[in-house]
């Protein structure tokens, strides 16, 4: 049964951008974790709970993504590998530099922003307003986690040249 109105065919593109939205949450998810184990020095506590918040955070948009590809009645991406093979965003390096690992953060970050506002404009060609809602929140969450995660590495770094 058709309880969207939306076609199979008219969803093709924006599920297909929301697979490749659910393969750069992925890779990020595990790039957090990384982080999360590895963040040593001055900056731990600022680092070791930010990374938890946001793989935490990742983790329920991940679900989110995949059951809104389920609804659109299409399947998600559910392979490592293909999201290995999918994904923009790459596996981090094992590091313990804060500064290096804020940067990486930070651009996963522009990855995802780039993905989600794909998703949005290709489910606005199609009137697709649950994922445009479901993302647009995604977003502007995003942004702001982006925002203060950037306000932390500019305050480093310009302590680190004073």
């Amino acid at each position: 049964m058709n309880y969207l109105g939306l076609s199979r065919k008219e969803m093709a593109k924006t599920v297909d951008l929301l697979n490749d939205l659910l393969s750069n949450y992925h890779i990020y998810y595990q790039n957090l974790r990384n982080y999360h184990w590895n963040v040593e020095g001055k900056a731990f506590f600022d680092l070791h709970e930010q990374f938890e918040a946001l793989y935490d955070d990742a983790k329920l948009k991940i679900d989110e993504i995949a059951e809104r590809i389920l609804t659109l009645r299409l399947r998600p991406v559910s392979k490592m590998s293909a999201y290995l093979e999918r994904a923009e965003i790459k596996e981090a390096e094992i590091t313990t530099n804060e500064m290096a690992m804020a940067e990486t953060v930070l651009d996963n970050h522009r990855v995802l922003i780039a993905n989600m506002r794909e998703v949005i404009r290709a489910a606005g060609k199609v009137e697709d307003e649950g994922t445009i809602d479901m993302i647009g929140g995604f977003l502007g969450s995003l942004e702001k986690a982006s925002w203060m995660l950037d306000a932390w590495h500019a305050r480093k770094e310009a302590h680190a040249t004073a």
